[in-house]
């Protein structure tokens, strides 16, 4: 079997522990573009505008393997290797900080906290956990072996060495990890619990909100009361299964939908600023695992505690 190309090394350090933009000029059969500037104007001028573009090749901003700045009247040549910085849009700093829970050579056990994404994506970029933890930590090449919803809070776990990730990545892949989170919704007396819910989810590209729908069940949680006070319970959230949004909404379908969860079961408007007092009332507690590469037991858990259910 072939194995994958190892990408090439990048002439760009991190900026704020976010990576270089790498471009590969394509095959370019027809002879669209006589210089590396006519692509590169087709290509992003639309996003950022044409003058942009110019601006930033006079300056010197796209750079070849060497790290040497390429011009924009370079002749094109397909397979091309360039590398840039994207500019970043102003992001509002999340206010809290990330926690490390346990840190060796080979993971760290990060504590996230609620409205900091893991990776970029979207708008937010900077505001990650990724991009703190590998400029905090000075780990250029740390990355995430799975993901947390940006307004979840909780273990995610992170890997050190790029060539060890994989093996990471299978575990969560494999369902080889034991997850525990833990929520706090409304208690309805009428509701016999514990019980496991399965059901069917669906999430559409672009529609913010999954959905459930008939058909074999791709998802399954159970869901324990561990102590209800004022109206409201404190639960354990065990997913048999990682759907996206799936124990929001298997809360949601329970007529238990969690504390300021601003999507179940009614999506708020979107593009507000965060509130930062309502955080979502979830949190990934524990994380469990065998260690694919020491071959050791793990086990994590969160320091963080969800603002609903304060110590009394």
């Amino acid at each position: 079997m072939r194995g994958r190309r190892k990408s090439a090394a990048s002439p760009l350090p991190q900026r704020e522990g976010v990576d270089p933009v790498r471009v590969r000029l394509p095959v370019d059969p027809e002879e669209a573009w006589a210089t590396v500037g006519d692509h590169l104007r087709e290509r992003f001028g639309a996003a950022i505008g044409v003058a942009r573009v110019d601006a930033m090749l006079a300056e010197g901003l796209f750079v070849g393997a060497d790290g040497r700045p390429v011009p924009g009247t370079r002749p094109y040549e397909s397979g091309l290797g360039l590398w840039f910085h994207r500019e970043f849009a102003p992001e509002e700093p999340v206010p809290f900080p990330v926690g490390v829970v346990y840190r060796d050579e080979h993971v760290v056990i990060a504590d996230k906290p609620h409205f900091l994404a893991t990776t970029p994506r979207g708008r937010h970029v900077t505001q990650t956990a990724v991009a703190r933890l590998r400029h905090g930590l000075g780990l250029p090449h740390l990355q995430p072996a799975h993901r947390l919803d940006r307004l979840t809070a909780g273990l995610v776990l992170f890997v050190v060495r790029p060539e060890e990730r994989g093996a990471y990545q299978t575990l969560f892949r494999d369902r080889l990890v034991r997850k525990e989170y833990e929520a706090v919704a409304g208690y309805d007396p009428g509701l016999a619990l514990p019980r496991t819910v399965r059901s069917r989810i669906v999430k559409e590209h672009g529609v913010v909100a999954a959905r459930e729908e008939p058909g074999e069940p791709n998802s399954e949680s159970r869901v324990e009361l561990l102590e209800r006070r004022d109206g409201l319970g404190r639960y354990r959230l065990l997913p048999a299964t990682g759907r996206t949004h799936q124990l929001r909404l298997h809360m949601s379908t329970l007529g238990l939908p969690l504390v300021n969860d601003p999507l179940y079961p009614v999506v708020e408007p979107q593009g507000a600023p965060d509130d930062w007092s309502r955080p979502l009332q979830l949190l990934a507690r524990v994380l469990e695992f065998t260690d694919p590469v020491t071959g050791e037991p793990r086990r994590f858990r969160s320091g963080l505690r969800l603002s609903a259910w304060p110590d009394r």
